[in-house]
């Protein structure tokens, strides 16, 4: 997923029309100033979080064929920071490409039985992956059986996990359920969660998302995997003094290759919670027409910023 790394520009911008802002609750009356900060802030904390567990989703399904497809996130992906794109060899058994840190803990009744718990811990210190990103603590995934076969569930919760500098409460709730059909791959994710960094700011973030494979359904190698994403979220984002309440909805289909590390196609508009459907001040995130790169437009009240993600 796209992520806003550090649109300082746009900040600094808004920021130009903006000499005090403090909000500790929801008024319809904000200034056209208060608005676009806010969505801002909206847009960043619903983009951080999508990154977060986008993330999430890729080891749940990567970790092995026996639970999921294996060869995804850290059991898989290498990126190329030259190329802007993301690689599986294929091979589950690549131990070279996961974290240092990592220790996988397999619980299971039997051989090839279910309920299966896996684990991924990552110590109380953490490392770095192969993706860049810094883990530490545990992530437990309960499977009720193999993710690609319809009607599985996993079961995600978060035991003093954090990833870079942002931690994932241990509140929190993440489930892939499979609504597809045996020659449709289909997800339908769900999550619950707070998002904390060490200065106090803070997101909490309800996602709905179905997520449908629309190329590689005819082989087993995910390498040539299509996934279109639908679907609604909501949140809450304190940063510094600005509490905002806010709410998003994918209104054109993100597009998401398996050979590219970014969205490449897609819409989201999101903005304060009770907004008017028909308000300038939502905040239009477009990702581009279906290039593989890491720029994307958001267009508050009629006015551009040319965006780069992480």
């Amino acid at each position: 997923m796209k992520c806003l790394s550090n649109p300082t520009q746009l900040l600094l911008t808004l920021f130009l029309f903006v000499t005090i802002f403090s909000c500790k609750k929801e008024t319809s009356d904000t200034s056209p100033q208060d608005e676009a900060l806010a969505n801002v802030s909206a847009t960043e904390s619903n983009a951080e979080a999508d990154d977060v567990f986008n993330g999430v989703f890729d080891d749940v399904l990567g970790v092995n064929t026996n639970v999921g497809m294996g060869g995804t996130g850290i059991f898989g992906r290498k990126v190329s920071a030259s190329s802007g794109t993301s690689y599986a060899d294929g091979r589950i058994d690549n131990t070279s490409l996961l974290p240092p840190c990592l220790n996988i803990i397999i619980a299971q009744p039997g051989p090839n039985s279910f309920p299966v718990k896996i684990t991924f811990d990552f110590g109380s210190t953490g490392c770095a992956a192969d993706d860049g990103h810094w883990r530490k603590g545990r992530i437990v995934i309960d499977y009720s059986n193999r993710l690609l076969i319809p009607g599985a569930t996993a079961s995600v919760r978060f035991e003093d996990f954090q990833i870079d500098s942002i931690a994932i409460d241990n509140s929190s709730t993440y489930t892939i359920s499979n609504t597809g059909t045996q020659d449709n791959l289909q997800f339908t994710v769900d999550a619950n969660a707070k998002l904390s960094k060490p200065n106090g700011n803070y997101s909490e973030w309800y996602s709905h998302k179905i997520i449908s494979r629309t190329e590689g359904n005819l082989t087993t190698t995910p390498l040539d995997d299509v996934l279109k994403i639908e679907g609604k979220v909501s949140g809450k984002t304190k940063k510094n003094d600005l509490i905002v309440a806010w709410k998003a909805e994918i209104t054109e289909a993100f597009i998401k290759r398996f050979t590219c590390r970014w969205i490449s196609q897609g819409v989201i508009k999101t903005g304060r919670e009770n907004l008017a459907s028909n308000s300038p001040w939502f905040g239009i995130l477009d990702y581009g027409g279906g290039n593989c790169d890491n720029r994307a437009t958001l267009t508050i009240n009629g006015i551009k910023y040319e965006i780069t993600l992480r």
